[in-house]
């Protein structure tokens, strides 16, 4: 990864965004997830994208996105069934809760409602109130920096815990 990001068209991220992209990549890495060696186009996220998924599977489900701007970096952790995490999330630093209850995001019933539903929303409950998310908004970490790095990987531990496999004897 280091090798990568010292790649011309990277030169314009600070040193210490590179430093808590290393950082990230490194822990993300021990909980079974890659970028497969790719800094993709961000498409309209930004200049570039990092896509973390699970390794060695077909089907690969996106853990995480650090989108690379011209000046920042945003962290996204791709997050379902909270309702299942609710007493995890309410009793996170507010920097992490924040993302889960904040106005940002907040679902505004678009055109994509079909039938009363929509593919798109993330609908859970916090400390009792009902909270509905557009899903291309959800779950973004806006400048992540290095001293938060062990909160958002214990969020994506939270709710992608590693497995360990069984042996038999």
């Amino acid at each position: 990864m280091k090798t990568i990001l010292e790649e011309e068209r990277f030169h314009f991220i600070s040193d210490e965004n590179k430093a808590i992209i290393l950082a990230f990549n490194d822990e993300i890495t021990k909980l079974g997830y890659d970028f497969g060696g790719n800094i993709g186009s961000g498409f309209c996220w930004g200049k570039y994208m990092i896509i973390y998924s699970k390794s060695g599977v077909k089907s690969k489900q996106v853990a995480a996105r650090i989108y690379i701007r011209e000046n920042s970096i945003i962290l996204r952790v791709f997050l379902n069934k909270i309702d299942k995490h609710r007493e995890y999330i309410e009793n996170s630093k507010s920097f992490i809760k924040d993302v889960f209850t904040s106005d940002y995001g907040t679902c505004k019933h678009c055109h994509n409602e079909k039938d009363g539903t929509c593919k798109f929303r993330k609908s859970y409950s916090l400390d009792n109130k009902f909270i509905e998310k557009c899903n291309g908004f959800t779950f973004e970490f806006l400048e992540p920096n290095l001293d938060k790095l062990s909160d958002y990987i214990d969020l994506l531990r939270e709710f992608y815990p590693v497995r360990r496999s069984c042996t038999v004897s």
